[in-house]
């Protein structure tokens, strides 16, 4: 089923050679609290409500899913809650406006929250000639654009139907969470030639510990308590990350730009060339799924 779910990123993926002498290899990053510092999905509540998509009650509660998922992540009652609500919101949501607007406040609300950290490691993992995933149960909508924005290979994500008028339905097509995220992995290792002894894989959640345990070297980045306790049973390293900044302040330090760098470089022009090219394509979904090849 990975043809279902996970495509090449177009602007910025970079060809294989066609004979490999070792296995291919992979790091697959989830999103929310490991790349970035917040929830991507509830980051643009704000910009809905400018967009005339939801209403200030809306908002609040929003905010205060945001509040809550940075005090201590979310678990799996909480994670269906939200799924549900989310689900139900986005109901009748213009797809193409939906787009154009995480276009055009991408750069204004992602960019800033990106650990330099996570920057650091997509860079390390793209030397090392490993493919850079992210795994995310946010929607394709909004992972898509911020896997080009970090120059990632592929993004899997929530994703939503889309009737025949280019709304939301508010139905969920594939459900980018738990378990589906691990057999994704599975999936892509599949498809791609990936070996999984030699893979990474990074999160801050318990809930994504069939992800973590499907490849050779499973970190736990800015856990929260039942992953720590999962990652001090197991032995797995845990990570740090602390200091959002935005790509742009990277470069000078970088002799040269990265291919963060120049994805990012790559989306500001065409967010300026034109807003309403918002790269990629989604189904119908509560702002949450897709593979997706960046």
């Amino acid at each position: 089923m990975v043809g279902a779910y996970a495509r090449p990123v177009e602007n910025h993926s970079v060809p294989h050679s066609a004979t490999h002498s070792t296995p291919r290899t992979a790091a697959f990053f989830d999103l929310d609290k490991t790349v970035i510092a917040k929830s991507s999905t509830l980051t643009f509540s704000k910009s809905f409500y400018q967009g005339g998509l939801i209403n200030r009650r809306a908002v609040l509660r929003t905010a205060y899913a945001q509040f809550v998922f940075l005090a201590g992540g979310a678990d799996h009652d909480q994670m269906e809650r939200m799924r549900a609500y989310l689900s139900a919101l986005c109901r009748g949501w213009d797809v193409a406006q939906v787009r154009e607007i995480i276009a055009e406040t991408l750069h204004e609300l992602i960019d800033p929250l990106i650990y330099d950290e996570a920057a650091s490691l997509i860079e390390e993992h793209h030397t090392a000639g490993r493919d850079v995933v992210i795994v995310s149960t946010s929607g394709a909508e909004v992972v898509e654009p911020i896997g080009a924005l970090l120059g990632a290979d592929r993004v899997v994500a929530t994703r939503m139907v889309v009737g025949a008028d280019g709304r939301f339905t508010g139905e969920v097509e594939y459900y980018a969470y738990g378990p589906t995220k691990a057999q994704a992995v599975r999936d892509l290792a599949a498809s791609e030639g990936y070996d999984l002894a030699r893979c990474y894989a990074y999160s801050d959640s318990a809930t994504d510990v069939p992800m973590l345990e499907a490849v050779g070297h499973p970190y736990a980045v800015n856990p929260d308590r039942a992953l720590r306790r999962e990652a001090a049973s197991r032995g797995w390293p845990v990570l740090s990350f602390t200091r959002p900044v935005q790509l742009k302040q990277r470069l000078p330090s970088l002799g040269m730009p990265s291919r963060p760098v120049l994805a990012t470089v790559a989306a500001v022009g065409a967010a300026a060339a034109t807003a309403g090219l918002v790269w990629y394509a989604s189904r119908r979904r509560p702002v949450f799924a897709r593979i997706t090849r960046v």
